[in-house]
């Protein structure tokens, strides 16, 4: 089925307890949870607000932290609510499609999210909280373990979460790791490293401030392999404020996996709470029910 081979990109999109996630590198840049030992790394100040207390680098890397959230629309991008966007999506597996089709996604922040693929938009899956659902023809069915597993995992660690929520944790660790080449494009990059030794490394744009690059690394509990996800960011337009990429490319250990360009995108339409219940029997081709906010 094409649904399984085009999973959401968190959306705008977010590890299980069980996978503890160790540094992240990019593009042959080391990582600074796997480059800094734990009496180095506890003397990089942390925290979200006055950054008196940080040293150089920390100060250095939480500033440009703040410049990327300040070019993604400031307040009005911490502050957004929910987002709806069109568009294609293909799979890839070993560099060969494994096959696209038409999205359309719906995201209120931070744990609710509907995907309806084709034409006819006739299956979705729908994620609430730490459940999951497929919806075709035959009506809802919980999505198989793995997939949920793996969605979880990414919801965790998606740039609107860590940008909205591990920079407002007093805990976290900013390591500036210097000047980099991420995308194709002059960038500097920062690792952000939570209490629970987590840690994202993130590449901004160096003349946009934009983030263009997300990566992170996770254990597998199985096999105990380590696997890196990585997401490029591309194609910045502004939404009511907002900065949106329109082009996301995710890629897994190094090989593309998926690809999404967004064609319309709108924000803060309060959306019909119907379509995150599955039993709602929420039709998407009914006229739509605003939410009440």
């Amino acid at each position: 089925m094409k649904l399984l081979l085009i999973l959401l990109f968190v959306c705008p999109l977010w590890a299980d307890a069980s996978q503890q996630p160790q540094g992240a590198s990019a593009n042959g840049v080391q990582s600074a949870a796997s480059a800094v030992g734990p009496s180095s790394a506890n003397q990089a100040s942390a925290g979200s607000g006055s950054m008196g207390g940080m040293d150089a680098d920390a100060r250095k890397a939480r500033q440009i932290v703040n410049q990327g959230v300040a070019a993604l629309g400031g307040d009005a991008y911490l502050t957004l609510h929910d987002v709806e966007e069109q568009g294609r999506g293909w799979g890839f597996h070993h560099g060969q499609s494994t096959g696209g089709d038409l999205f359309w996604s719906f995201y209120e922040f931070p744990d609710k999210e509907r995907v309806e693929y084709t034409k006819e938009r006739d299956i979705a899956r729908v994620f609430v909280g730490d459940k999951g659902y497929e919806i075709t023809y035959k009506g809802p069915r919980p999505v198989e373990q793995k997939d949920l597993t793996d969605y979880l995992r990414q919801r965790h660690y998606a740039l609107d979460v860590v940008l909205r929520t591990w920079l407002n944790d007093p805990g976290v660790i900013f390591l500036y790791e210097g000047n980099v080449i991420a995308a194709q494009h002059p960038a500097e990059q920062v690792t952000l490293i939570n209490a629970k030794n987590e840690s994202v490394t993130l590449a901004f744009d160096a003349s946009s401030h934009l983030p263009i690059r997300k990566a992170f690394e996770w254990r597998d509990p199985v096999d105990r392999q380590k696997n890196l996800e990585e997401e490029i960011y591309d194609n910045y337009r502004p939404v009511s404020g907002v900065m949106v990429p329109f082009n996301v490319t995710r890629l897994f250990n190094g090989d593309m996996s998926r690809q999404r360009f967004v064609f319309a995108a709108t924000i803060n339409q309060p959306l019909d709470q119907a379509m995150f219940n599955p039993n709602s029997g929420y039709d998407p081709n009914k006229p739509e029910k605003k939410a009440k906010r």
